[in-house]
């Protein structure tokens, strides 16, 4: 029987194409949380801090790329709250935040762990950090934000409806118009309030006067505002935060190391870096 080397290639080659698609994204993966750790680690030098991330994008590194959907949960509130741990009580802590908020337990967690540290904390968002980000945020000692980059309210939401408006669309209707299950979720809604609005003021607590943090903390949980409303820069100052604008280069390299996935379409934004941007130890020379 003759042997066919183009059989035995071709075989090799699917072979090897089948490795590349189950291993590629593992690699890749493993190369960017190499660089992050890297960036991470020479903020801190500069900084003389323990710098923390808790970024959550959509990231390719499943089967395939297929993306996953993520905000804060308990097991990221074990990661900081680890992290906070370990870090000695003399030393500064940098939580470099980007979220669209999460599950109310994990982000108090982590917001009083934040608060009960020692030495300076400071929390930089470079987007956003809405919801239970802003809940964290509210916890430091200072807020560092991008000029563009917003915060929001921290009204609890209840299946997907806003506290306050569960309660006012209640008031408006007489108690025997009203079904069991929405008397119920009136009363849920008010403790819920109740209870986040407590949890601001004791964050406020020793960085604004009394009067002042009740009113912060009734505009961020009554429902002043939409949960999607941008709490600005000039906003958060209006409110009495200390907020400075000075973001550290190596965060917005840090958040390239968070790509998001490949669209099937076209991407809707682009551009060419301007050189005068391009900075000395940036990301490319991270992936070397």
């Amino acid at each position: 029987m003759a042997y066919d080397p183009s059989g035995f290639f071709s075989s090799m080659i699917w072979w090897l194409l089948l490795f590349y698609l189950i291993l590629g994204p593992q690699i890749q993966h493993r190369q960017l949380t190499s660089a992050r750790k890297n960036l991470m680690a020479d903020m801190g030098k500069k900084r003389k801090s323990n710098v923390i991330s808790m970024i959550h994008r959509q990231e390719n590194i499943g089967l395939f790329g297929i993306p996953f959907y993520r905000f804060i949960t308990v097991e990221d509130s074990e990661q900081v709250l680890r992290a906070i741990r370990m870090t000695p009580d003399d030393q500064p802590i940098d939580l470099i935040l980007h979220t669209p908020g999460g599950l109310v337990l994990a982000a108090t967690q982590i917001a009083r762990a934040i608060k009960d540290h020692k030495a300076k904390t400071t929390v930089i968002v470079p987007h956003y950090a809405m919801s239970g980000g802003t809940l964290i945020a509210l916890a430091a000692d200072e807020i560092i934000m991008d000029p563009n980059a917003v915060l929001g309210p921290v009204d609890p939401q209840l299946v997907n409806y806003p506290a306050p408006s569960i309660l006012r669309a209640v008031a408006k209707k007489d108690p025997k118009d009203i079904d069991d299950q929405t008397l119920i979720m009136a009363d849920i809604a008010e403790k819920a309030i109740n209870q986040v609005k407590e949890f601001v003021l004791e964050l406020l607590k020793g960085k604004l006067d009394e009067e002042r943090a009740r009113e912060v903390a009734d505009s961020l949980t009554q429902g002043k505002w939409t949960h999607d409303y941008p709490i600005t820069v000039e906003v958060a100052r209006d409110l009495g935060l200390k907020v400075s604008t000075d973001v550290p280069q190596e965060v917005y390299e840090l958040m390239e190391l968070y790509p998001q996935p490949l669209a099937r379409r076209y991407p809707g934004v682009e551009y060419v870096p301007a050189p005068h941007k391009q900075e000395k130890g940036g990301i490319a020379e991270l992936l070397r």
